[in-house]
């Protein structure tokens, strides 16, 4: 492999002049044998420069991610680099500098999740073997491995396998980690090392990762060996909460001390909250360490994360009844608030800077989301947990300071907006109970304050006075009304929604960004009987004004620069997202203004494309447009495809990859809202690009690509048999079904095939399609390969009037291997069809059912058992037969962009979700109809069903279908 090629190519791969041309060449490197290897000989040589070693790193993590295994656990590379790459990765972790560490610990995760520890069970006694009491760097290099492969175990589920692996580790691991916690101790209270920075450095960046394995190895339960030293290792961590060295320090951010600290905090959190039992001995000393650290420690920023960690400590304790009863104490209450709760929920100069410097993040973090470490957050879980425990005495002692507050508001609002953004703050606390939702708010309320009343004192009037009101206590007002939202009726709405609307009209960032927050949460919001909030007649009025308002709120930031404008525009995904919901409620309300949103649409959606930055604002963004194709198309259907066609198609060609899947989902979208029944010409030349293979090798793309493709099937099966493209489609689908995360979707492709393209033009394909499914039912079928395998059956077999029907799968079928059909029928069909779950596939194998009695001639000569078990199953169904499918079309919920999934691979976008397509809309009583059609096919076979029922049923089973032929 030469390396001094492949280094050249990442180099250039860093330079914007060259960087997409080297990543081509990359790619192609890749194709060759050791490419991966040659990787990890350019990290470990230090003649490259630090850029280049790190950059090989990268390129090696990503083609580990995609190439480590296939989908059936199967190694992808070379049996031989499979095994170099294994022997090389643990000496270079302890050779090489952090940042490249990272990069491999990284792949040494993906690796690990296939191949530990069954086909990697050296790699503990390799990690043994090279700890060192002579040098902290290897011992560090070892822990970050161990922490890459173990941290793996924290957020899974508890199974066999699990703790087999888990149990793996902890019999080699455990001793020696035990040693080595002691040993770090030892080294670090040296005193050759207390007054050595360089040293004491390393040694507590090995107790970081320590603390971090700590964690890891206790995570699914209590071993032994951390079991019968726990009295130990609890020393140690208490003694770490007090420890300090001015070596250590750092000014301007969280340092080894703070981070140690915190890790130290998180798992006190766990053994506090899962191992009790044993370690609740321990937790009375670590609630007064945990007093002393946060009532001595100061406001900095940098130790926001460490305060958050012990709040939540300080939570974990409260939340156990008998730990709680030392807080149980009015007094000791008041010093909790006082010293503790109060001092993290105030404002500090560096929010106040925060908040007028970077209004954006302050937002953020004011939102308090899960992931934010932010004291208010933390303060306001531990006050929470204390009321859950003893919610009359905390409320009394908390209502003291709120009036305390307020009193020295009143006393001097220009200068003391401070306090009272505290005492509403507080009452904010105290008031939720249970979880704040992001649909609903604040659900259950404690029952010792009154909301209303509060805010009608209180808040009302800095929503009413925009103008005399300070900022923060203008956004103090919107939030309240955002929290609170559900304890508020329709008709108190009806006065505070224009209220609330008006301060969109701000000139303060954060003031009107909290106002789109609290709009688009209340224009989500429906009441007890599931009806909107605020009604789309309320809002329709407002709407043109409202989104020319959020337009220029969302543009008003450009740059002359494009990818400075393209940063800034998409900075706020807040605004984005309330004029998305504005769409969604006015529906077929946009079709007056859609001029207006065309045209800021693709201007939004050409300067973004150039810098794709925020996966928020633009998934936002684009179902915003998703809204105005599904309510304006249908009615301007021309208008939408020749304004959209451009933007959407030179995305295509210059290949953004960030917004392919939510284009072909849109170019979907817009086909399928076009009444016309035949394929416009602008798709048309959309034909070739969507059979492009390079796009299908993508995950994310597939979804969509098959949505679109089936809609131009759909309308255009005619053109594309006469351009002989019946092939390379059926090759997409041969694609698809060979490969589990695929599988689904090329199910979905030949249904669309199946229902629209010719017969004709399909005669000579059927049986290598149905030979196809077969070989994986075979040979890897999967649950859901199976249900979609009996649905195409039932569908096949249901169409009996174009042509198809039982018979002509059976003509398939045994054309591949006589006598096959039996055999599949009695083994897979029948019994997956008493599985199946949803209406819609019940209804279609029950009318598939029905018409196998009456027509099929198989069934009726060859298989005369099988109409029987055929008549059975069918019967099976009608117990609880199918009722109509209610449409939940018109609810639009939007995906969750706080899930740890969104964005990775396909995001659907649920404003242009396809609606189920019922075949068979006009039968609705599935029990009605068989009676009908097994009447009317009695009597004109000459009375052949009803001899056949008493020929070939149990008398139970002509008794339940008699009432059906009769």
């Amino acid at each position: 492999m030469d390396t001094g090629r492949i280094s050249q190519l990442l180099d250039a791969s860093l330079d914007p002049r060259q960087n997409k041309q080297a990543e081509i060449s990359l790619k192609q490197e890749e194709q060759k044998p050791g490419f991966s290897v040659g990787l990890l000989q350019i990290v470990a040589t230090e003649s490259f420069n630090s850029t280049t070693r790190l950059s090989a790193a990268l390129c090696f993590k990503n083609l580990i991610k995609r190439h480590w295994t296939d989908e059936e656990g199967n190694h992808i590379l070379p049996y031989d680099e499979v095994n170099n790459i294994k022997s090389m990765l643990i000496g270079l972790m302890v050779a090489v500098p952090p940042s490249i560490q990272l990069q491999l610990g990284d792949a040494i995760g993906v690796i690990a999740d296939s191949d530990f520890w069954e086909r990697w069970d050296t790699l503990v006694d390799d990690l043994i073997s090279r700890l060192s009491p002579e040098s902290p760097v290897i011992n560090i290099g070892v822990l970050q491995v161990a922490h890459s492969i173990f941290k793996r175990w924290r957020p899974l589920f508890r199974s066999d396998k699990l703790f087999a692996e888990v149990n793996h580790v902890v019999e080699k691991f455990g001793t020696p980690y035990i040693e080595l916690i002691r040993f770090t101790d030892q080294q670090i209270v040296a005193q050759t090392n207390a007054n050595n920075k360089d040293l004491l450095t390393k040694h507590f960046i090995s107790l970081n990762l320590i603390i971090k394995l700590l964690y890891d190895l206790t995570c699914q339960d209590l071993p032994p060996v951390i079991e019968d030293n726990l009295a130990d290792i609890a020393a140690i961590l208490r003694k770490y909460l007090s420890y300090d060295s001015p070596l250590l320090h750092n000014d301007d951010e969280a340092g080894l001390l703070e981070i140690v600290k915190s890790n130290i905090f998180e798992v006190l959190t766990l053994f506090v909250q899962k191992y009790d039992d044993v370690f609740g001995v321990h937790v009375g000393t670590f609630i007064e360490s945990s007093w002393a650290l946060l009532t001595t420690i100061g406001t900095e920023t940098k130790d926001d994360i460490l305060v958050s960690k012990a709040l939540q400590f300080l939570t974990s304790v409260t939340r156990i009844s008998h730990h709680a009863q030392a807080f149980n104490n009015e007094s000791l209450l008041g010093q909790v608030v006082e010293g503790v709760i109060l001092p993290n929920m105030t404002l500090r100069e560096s929010d106040m800077e925060l908040f007028e410097d970077e209004p954006i993040e302050f937002i953020r973090r004011d939102l308090e989301g899960p992931d934010n470490d932010t004291r208010r957050r933390a303060a306001t879980d531990f006050l929470r947990s204390l009321i859950d425990q003893f919610d009359k005495l905390v409320t009394e002692v908390v209502l003291r300071y709120i009036t305390h507050y307020l009193n020295a508001y009143s006393q001097d609002p220009t200068t003391e907006f401070k306090s009272k953004d505290t005492a509403v703050y507080l009452f904010s606390a105290i008031a939720a109970k249970g979880t704040v939702t992001a649909l609903k708010g604040v659900s259950t309320v404690n029952d010792h304050v009154k909301i209303l009343e509060f805010f009608q004192a209180n808040v009302a009037s800095d929503l009413l006075s925009a103008d005399s009101a300070h900022p923060i206590l203008q956004v103090d007002a919107i939030k309240f009304l955002y929290i609170f939202r559900s304890q508020i009726s329709s008709e108190q709405w009806g006065d505070a929604f224009p209220l609330l609307a008006k301060h969109l009209a701000s000139d303060n960032y954060v003031v009107y960004t909290y106002a789109a927050i609290a709009v688009e949460r209340v224009l989500a919001s429906t009441n007890d009987a599931n009806q909107p909030v605020i009604s789309r007649t309320s809002v329709q009025p407002l709407a043109k004004d409202l989104l020319s308002h959020l337009y220029m709120l969302i543009e008003k930031n450009q740059d002359s620069k494009k990818s400075v404008a393209a940063s800034k525009i998409q900075e706020n995904e807040f605004i984005m997202r309330c004029l998305m919901r504005v769409l969604i409620v006015i529906k077929e309300g946009v079709i007056p203004m859609t001029d207006m949103v065309l045209s800021h649409s693709i201007a939004i959606t050409e300067i973004i494309a150039v810098n794709p930055s925020n996966p928020r604002f633009y998934y936002y963004h684009f179902e915003a447009l998703g809204a105005l194709i599904r309510f304006a198309t249908p009615s301007q259907p021309e208008k939408l495809e020749t304004a959209l066609y451009p933007p959407f198609s030179n995305i295509i060609q210059e290949d953004v990859s960030e917004f392919i899947p939510y284009t072909f989902q849109l170019f979907a979208a817009l086909l399928e809202a076009n009444p016309s029944q035949s394929l416009p010409e602008s798709y048309k030349s959309l034909v070739q690009p969507v059979l492009l293979a390079n796009y299908w090798l993508v995950k994310g793309n597939v979804p969509a690509l098959v949505r679109l493709l089936s809609s131009i099937i759909a309308k255009g099966a005619t053109e594309l048999v006469a351009a002989n493209q019946v092939e390379p489609i059926l090759g997409i689908f041969k694609q698809l079904i060979s490969v589990k995360s695929s599988e689904i979707h090329g199910f979905d492709l030949l249904d669309s095939i199946l229902t629209h393209f010719p017969q004709h033009s399909l005669q000579q394909y059927y049986s290598p399609i149905v030979q196809m499914l077969l070989t994986r039912l075979q040979k890897n079928k999967t649950e859901a390969f199976t249900s979609r395998f009996v649905r195409l059956y039932h569908s096949v077999s249901a169409r009996l009037e174009q042509g198809m029907g039982a018979d002509f799968f059976i003509r398939i079928v045994d054309s591949i291997q006589t006598g096959l059909y039996t055999q599949l029928y009695l083994s897979i069909i029948l019994p997956e069809t008493a599985k199946l779950a949803r209406p819609l596939d019940r209804k279609i194998a029950v009318i598939s059912l029905t018409k196998t009695l009456t027509d099929s001639t198989a069934f009726a000569e060859q298989y005369r058992k099988g109409w029987g078990f055929t008549c059975e199953a069918l019967l099976k169904l009608l117990e609880n037969p199918p009722l109509p499918a209610t449409t939940d079309y018109d609810i639009i919920v939007e995906q969750d962009v706080d899930d740890m999934s969104f964005g990775v691979g396909f995001t659907a976008l649920t404003t242009i979700r396809k609606p189920v397509q019922d075949p068979y809309p006009d039968i609705t009583d599935v029990k009605v109809w068989v009676g009908q059609f097994l009447r009317s096919s009695n009597a004109r076979l000459g009375g052949k069903v009803s001899n056949y029922a008493q020929e070939r049923l149990s008398p139970q089973a002509q008794q339940a279908l008699a009432p059906y032929v009769r």
